[in-house]
């Protein structure tokens, strides 16, 4: 059946609402790509892909020449984009917009002429003593002379409210976890880098805090297995349901989920096993 296996977004998923997870994670039914989704995943695109031009080069311009590359790339592996985007010219051009829109505001708060990554999109795996495997794709590792660690993730969306913080920051925590595990080193710097309004959320983790997300993470697994034991999926409503795809088939606003598979638990495991998060359409 393979080894159980948790990515921070299966993990936040299963936070923000257990049924949500079983939907993607179990059923797999199939999401429409929002544009939201696809304006970050090209603007995560030219931001990897900035740093492919000598220092000097990483300008502005550099970067919004980037986008309709890149555009056309993620159309290639999605065709229904089409759809989505549409062909108007004018809905085209307010979309480049606000693509270029992020970019700028992103160059106001880094200077790519004087960073060089030690890894970007870089897929990050370990394995807990239990046998439980984290793993996911950190946007950007930078490397200090002197070793230090710094974990860059680029959002698309606005920063959250303080009330929010924690949840937007478990991600990069696990992300710490993984690195320590692989390193044997904390990570100086966990930066979350909103481009939505240039606003930027840092966290200097502890050891200890690390040990509380690992503790967390296997929390988390042992509810989903739980879950996926019982058959007990149940909703949790929020302000977030009025954009999600499986509002229609959802108890909470008077739908019906399809019949629950009965291997649910094996879909569980071999989901997480086969099919690592890979970059694609993100969320902001």
């Amino acid at each position: 059946m393979g080894s159980p296996a948790l990515s921070p977004s299966r993990a936040s998923d299963f936070m923000q609402c257990p049924l949500l997870y079983r939907f993607r994670a179990v059923d797999r039914i199939p999401e429409t790509p929002k544009p939201a989704a696809v304006r970050g995943t090209v603007v995560h695109a030219v931001l990897e892909r900035i740093f492919d031009l000598p220092a000097g080069d990483r300008t502005l311009e550099a970067a919004l020449a980037l986008v309709e590359p890149q555009l056309a790339r993620v159309r290639e592996g999605n065709p229904e984009l089409s759809r989505i985007l549409g062909d108007d010219a004018a809905t085209a051009a307010d979309w480049l917009q606000g693509v270029g829109e992020l970019l700028e505001r992103w160059f106001v708060l880094e200077d790519p002429t004087r960073l060089e990554p030690a890894e970007r999109e870089l897929y990050v795996e370990t394995t807990l003593d239990d046998g439980l495997v984290l793993r996911g794709y950190v946007d950007r590792l930078d490397v200090a002379p002197d070793g230090r660690l710094r974990v860059v993730d680029y959002k698309t969306g606005r920063a959250p409210s303080q009330l929010f913080e924690a949840k937007a920051l478990f991600q990069m925590k696990f992300y710490g976890l993984v690195l320590w595990r692989l390193h044997g080193r904390v990570p100086t710097l966990l930066q979350l880098v909103y481009l939505g309004n240039g606003e930027v959320l840092r966290c200097s983790p502890e050891a200890d805090d690390l040990l509380a997300t690992e503790r967390k993470v296997r929390a988390l697994w042992a509810a989903i297995v739980r879950a996926a034991e019982t058959g007990d999926w149940r909703p949790s409503p929020s302000r977030l349901c009025d954009w999600c795809d499986h509002r229609e088939r959802c108890p909470a606003h008077g739908g019906t989920p399809p019949p629950l598979p009965e291997d649910a638990l094996a879909r569980v495991v071999g989901a997480a096993a086969s099919v690592p998060d890979t970059p694609g359409l993100d969320e902001e």
